[in-house]
């Protein structure tokens, strides 16, 4: 990685999620495929001690209590993925109220207040969250590497074009974890 590691963060987008609506097998599979690299990334952030965002939907509860939407969110299908990927104690959780991590959270306040200016981004779905994400986040003036395994979409193809916009418009840097 490029950027100073004292300047970066890692963000999580959607990782708590249920696959339970239309396309959500499809999601699941893709998300499947990039478990490991998602793992890998962060161990990563931990053994780094870079700070770990997650940014999640609500899911009807609006309480920023990720506990609380693993309990909503966690079923038979989405367990796995739950179980690999849930914040722990010391990382930051936010709840956003639709698809870019920074629409009306407080996610760009904190990133200044700690610092960081260099982010990490990665998680669900990469043609729809991730995308608004990075645009936000280069609107912010933020620098941006995003792993394209570390992102998954409903439709491959989705996810490469997001990419290939995040890379040309947003000048994003995408190369895998």
């Amino acid at each position: 990685m490029k950027q100073s590691l004292e300047n970066t963060a890692v963000l999580f987008v959607d990782v708590i999620n249920d696959f339970d609506f239309e396309g959500g097998d499809d999601l699941l599979k893709h998300t499947d495929e990039i478990l490991p690299s998602m793992k890998k990334l962060k161990d990563f952030a931990k053994d780094n001690e870079l700070p770990i965002i997650y940014i999640n939907d609500h899911y009807g509860l609006w309480q920023a209590d990720f506990n609380k939407i693993i309990d909503r969110c966690k079923n038979d299908r989405s367990k796995h993925v739950i179980d690999a990927l849930k914040p722990d104690k010391h990382d930051y959780f936010l709840i956003k109220p639709q698809h870019s991590a920074f629409f009306q959270t407080p996610l760009q306040s904190l990133l200044r207040d700690i610092g960081k200016t260099h982010l990490i981004m990665a998680g669900i779905a990469g043609d729809i969250c991730i995308l608004f994400t990075a645009k936000d986040a280069y609107m912010y003036g933020f620098d941006m590497h995003i792993p394209e395994n570390c992102m998954a979409s409903e439709e491959k193809e989705g996810s490469e074009y997001a990419l290939y916009l995040m890379r040309t418009v947003m000048d994003a840097q995408i190369e895998p974890v």
